[in-house]
């Protein structure tokens, strides 16, 4: 069912219940309700209705959610872009598939004709891959193989109606965007600050939060000051040494998962027994289809065991790339769909033990050192707010391995200290061998660090990336 008509049902049950509170505006159920319905018909009146593809980017996230959800009920397809993009960027991503751009507030048409009954196999949802690994990519996706989802996020998680859900990023983000409809579908209240709230302004949204959606650098930020949060449920990499524990003396529970945009969920740890797969999720690890033999960050101790790509059969899979455009994801004909994740060997009843993404890895010298066993050691460094680390081209090598430190507000890392830190932990292909050291890193909307853009500027000469002494 369209999380629109969700909306229509809770409007009528809860009408003045509190659905969106945004930066300058909030609406109940109710009036949710009516600017949907209204929005939606307005776009049936200029043709927009099922099989049309509609650009959606108002910059106030409040706006932006309503002609989603209008779009939704209309029977189009929503693309939620980024609100800075001009036509030439939507055309780059889009190509001529675009029926229609919405980057301002719709306008409320009355009536009472009925919108058009919805079909769990419409596409009838687009939204764009992270970028942490190139271009955007536009990804289309089946309406039930987001929302038939939700009612298994809901009980694993413990969401319910009487939540009020802390979305922190922008909408452009497939991550939020879920976050954000999940949260209206199931009757709660969706906090949308448009982006990371800082400071005071971070204090003053968690104290009025019980669930807050983050990934996984910022979660330390919400454990240092929880307010009423009760339940965190952390998207991307893995979580920190020691996050879990926090997170237990703070008082909050952690829900992480792991998954892509074009996988949707993939597998979940609701509890710190790690990660296992989401329900009606199957999961296997596959030898590598370019037959190399990626090590596990265990070769310095001569455990070196293969890594294989992440395989996935479920119903929450992504239908494809618009227009057939070129990405990571693949499909073997058999329903199983990768994106080149890595992971341990790995049995059905295991646990899931990822290594990062298969095409980030770096080959240095004959081996292949994956970019995130790195960063898992040097992050632990005195000094070190994030790290990313990279491959540079070398006439020998191949590509050197290569870090790139944000250095905490008070006080850069040593060299030294680091270097030592990666003698001690690390294989010798491992070691970074050029060291930089940058105010913040670049980061994608769901605030994960953008690999692909720090090796473009380290490429680019990019000032602000100076070597680390």
């Amino acid at each position: 069912m369209p999380v629109a008509r969700h909306v229509l049902s809770h409007a009528a049950e809860r009408p003045s219940r509190l659905a969106v509170r945004g930066p300058s505006s909030e609406l109940t159920y109710s009036a949710l309700a009516r600017r949907i319905d209204g929005a939606a018909r307005h776009l049936r009146r200029l043709g927009l209705g099922p099989g049309a593809l509609v650009a959606v980017a108002p910059a106030d996230p409040v706006e932006l959610l309503v002609a989603v959800l209008a779009a939704d009920l209309a029977g189009a397809t929503p693309l939620v872009g980024d609100p800075a993009w001009d036509r030439e960027r939507w055309g780059q991503v889009t190509g001529e598939h675009l029926a229609a751009h919405i980057d301002a507030p719709l306008p409320h048409v009355p009536g009472h004709d009925p919108h058009p009954e919805a079909r769990p196999g419409d596409l009838a949802w687009a939204c764009f891959s992270s970028g942490s690994t190139g271009r955007p990519r536009a990804i289309v996706r089946t309406r039930a193989s987001w929302t038939d989802s939700y009612a298994h996020l809901d009980r694993l998680a413990g969401i319910g109606p009487d939540d009020v859900v802390l979305v922190p990023g922008p909408l452009v983000s497939s991550l939020y965007a879920f976050a954000a409809l999940h949260a209206l579908a199931t009757g709660a209240t969706a906090i949308l600050p448009g982006r990371w709230p800082a400071g005071r302004s971070l204090a003053a949204h968690l104290a009025g939060a019980s669930v807050v959606h983050v990934v996984p650098h910022r979660l330390p930020d919400v454990l240092r000051q929880p307010g009423s949060v009760r339940v965190a449920l952390v998207g991307g990499a893995a979580l920190e040494p020691g996050a879990r524990a926090a997170a237990d003396a703070a008082g909050v529970r952690v829900v992480s998962y792991y998954g892509a945009t074009e996988m949707s969920f993939v597998a979940m740890d609701a509890d710190g027994g790690g990660l296992r797969p989401f329900p009606e999720v199957e999961i296997e690890v596959r030898p590598r289809t370019d037959g190399s033999r990626t090590g596990s960050g265990e070769a310095r101790t001569g455990a070196q065991a293969p890594l294989g790509e992440v395989w996935a059969r479920s119903p929450w899979l992504a239908e494809g790339y618009l227009a057939g455009a070129a990405g990571p994801l693949r499909r073997d004909g058999d329903g199983w769909v990768t994106v080149g994740d890595l992971a341990e060997p790995y049995r059905p009843g295991q646990v899931l033990r990822l290594r990062g993404r298969g095409d980030g890895a770096i080959q240095t010298g004959g081996a292949t050192v994956v970019p995130e066993d790195v960063e898992e050691v040097l992050r632990k460094v005195p000094g070190v707010a994030d790290i990313v680390v990279v491959g540079l081209p070398h006439p020998s090598l191949g590509a050197v391995v290569t870090a790139v430190v944000e250095a905490q507000e008070t006080s850069a890392p040593r060299r030294a200290l680091l270097e030592a830190t990666a003698r001690g932990g690390l294989d010798a292909a491992q070691r970074p061998r050029r060291w930089f050291v940058v105010p913040s890193l670049p980061r994608n909307p769901t605030g994960k660090p953008a690999r692909a853009l720090v090796a473009a500027r380290l490429a680019g000469g990019d000032p602000e990336i100076r070597r680390l002494a």
